[in-house]
């Protein structure tokens, strides 16, 4: 039987070690999400943000849309963005125009782009090979029912915290909001930007033309890019309301914060 008499070290008595309650640091099981997911992750954020920023910059020279093969500033707009422009031959209704970034912009614009897509190919790619999307993505069965849909959305507008469970997996809606942005929105918006390229169009007409032309593709990738911006913010939002720091370091290393249970380490 241990006792808990101290002992006599070199400097004095020497007594059971204490261990604190604080919440500690350590890996219990495999990661929150792999390496390649977190790589991948990243990738992607800072591709999209360079598209977003040089998407605006874009749109500044031109904010009309269209439908069909051919729009201009000659022609009826189907819409038009309430905004200056960067160009004077566009007309806005404005009596002056922006500063032209329409050149840089679109440089960074196609090199964001290609980064997006090859990340997205290796994830794609990775998901499932390991069966990632599968088992993580997936909805199980019990959950794929309206009922579980409506119990989701209410906890979120009643911003419940998530519970233990909650927060080590993907409820219901965000693994359908997932696989829709992954395997939908994602594919649609590299699908329309390509179609407004004359080179892709030369090499594959038919792929601009199933869009409706290639203005029509335009109209589509900006409502497309909408749907994306929007999402990522209430995935911003959800972040911050399910733990700001938690969320942020599982996703740079993998780890939670978990708690440490207490321990008493006993010497004879």
């Amino acid at each position: 039987m241990r006792s808990l008499k101290p002992e006599f070290c070199r400097a004095g008595p020497c007594y059971a070690s204490r261990v604190s309650h604080a919440p500690s640091l350590r890996n219990q099981g495999p990661p929150r999400h792999t390496l390649l997911v977190r790589v991948t992750h990243w990738i992607t954020v800072v591709s999209f943000v360079a598209l977003l920023i040089t998407g605006v910059e874009i749109l500044i020279s031109h904010p009309r849309f269209y439908w069909g093969e051919v729009g201009n500033s000659g022609t009826p707009p189907l819409f038009r963005i309430p905004i200056p422009s960067s160009r004077a031959t566009v007309p806005t209704g404005y009596g002056y125009v922006l500063p032209d970034q329409n050149g840089w912009s679109r440089y960074l614009h196609f090199e964001a782009a290609w980064a997006l897509v090859l990340t997205g190919i290796v994830y794609v790619i990775s998901g499932l090979w390991s069966r990632h999307f599968r088992k993580n993505l997936f909805p199980d069965p019990a959950d794929r029912t309206w009922s579980a849909f409506r119990s989701v959305i209410a906890k979120h507008l009643r911003l419940a915290p998530p519970d233990e469970t909650a927060s080590r997996a993907y409820n219901v809606l965000q693994r359908v909001t997932y696989l829709l942005v992954i395997f939908v929105l994602f594919p649609l918006v590299i699908w329309t930007g390509l179609a407004m390229s004359p080179g892709f169009n030369a090499a594959v007409p038919w792929a601009v033309n199933c869009l409706g032309g290639r203005q029509s593709a335009r109209t589509l990738h900006f409502f497309v890019s909408i749907s994306l911006v929007l999402f990522l913010v209430i995935h911003v939002a959800m972040i911050f309301l399910s733990g700001f720091t938690t969320r942020m370091r599982e996703m740079i290393t993998g780890l939670a914060a978990a708690s440490q249970e207490r321990t008493i380490e006993d010497r004879t």
